[in-house]
């Protein structure tokens, strides 16, 4: 009974102190989270992005797309924030200028292109120029990579392209999907991203609500000060989250940012 009673306070603690958390910065994930399914921003979602904007609140887009393929939903938005590309591989200002670009090797691009082929998987990949599917540049080594992906629906076969990938030790592997992997360099998150851009607006991690789907967002869920979840995330990242929101179709950021940055 009494380890009950301290469980359940404990619950409560931690419910409280979550509430008492003051959000300066919002961090969303775009696919399966800003975006419904017809990779729209819902009247709702833009609505309490706009409020939080107003309240003074950074909305920062942090995002496996490159910035050619996320910079039009942040203009139509207004923001006017950082912007973290390529789960974490570039980091832009307010201005869209550079920050931090952490490159792939060439020579693992082309490692991974014959594993994709030896396994007979679907990729792509993003370079600083483009992003490419299932095709290459032939002077591939004169590009710069920013990441490189496999879509492979065989459990089998997605587990031991994993295998050999994890064995390499050189590459941070993660998924915007169920049956994809995400390739990035080893160290490289959205969580890395978003503490950069946190040191250079002055402000901690603990003041950032972060919200996502896939497991590419699972660092920053769990280094945010409210980690959230939406409601048709995988089940690593629910388990791994503060707090699960409504889908991507129900305007699932818009009820976060409700609730835990408008605190209505």
């Amino acid at each position: 009974m009494v380890t009950l009673y301290v469980v359940f306070r404990l619950k409560g603690e931690w419910k409280q102190l979550k509430e008492d958390i003051v959000i300066k910065l919002i961090a969303l994930d775009m696919d399966g989270t800003l975006l419904n399914n017809q990779h729209e921003i819902s009247d709702g979602n833009r609505q309490a992005i706009k409020e939080a904007q107003e309240k003074g609140v950074h909305v920062v887009l942090s995002t496996g797309r490159s910035l050619q393929n996320c910079r039009p939903h942040a203009d139509e938005l207004g923001l006017a924030s950082y912007l973290v590309t390529v789960n974490g591989s570039e980091i832009w200002d307010e201005k869209c200028e550079l920050v931090e670009r952490n490159l792939l090797k060439s020579d693992h691009i082309e490692w991974m292109l014959e594993l994709a082929k030896q396994h007979e998987a679907t990729f792509w990949a993003i370079n600083t120029e483009r992003n490419w599917h299932n095709e290459i540049p032939e002077d591939l080594h004169n590009v710069d990579w920013l990441k490189f992906g496999f879509n492979v629906h065989d459990d089998a076969t997605r587990e031991l392209i994993l295998h050999e990938l994890k064995a390499k030790g050189e590459f941070e592997l993660t998924n915007s999907m169920p049956y994809n992997i995400e390739v990035n360099p080893i160290g490289i998150s959205k969580a890395k991203g978003l503490q950069l851009v946190c040191d250079r607006l002055g402000i901690e991690m603990k003041n950032v609500m972060a919200v996502g789907d896939s497991l590419n967002d699972l660092a920053m869920i769990m280094e945010a000060g409210i980690g959230v979840a939406m409601g048709n995330a995988q089940e690593t990242l629910k388990k791994a989250a503060d707090w699960v929101t409504a889908t991507n179709e129900e305007d699932g950021v818009a009820q976060a940012i409700r609730k835990w940055v408008l605190s209505e």
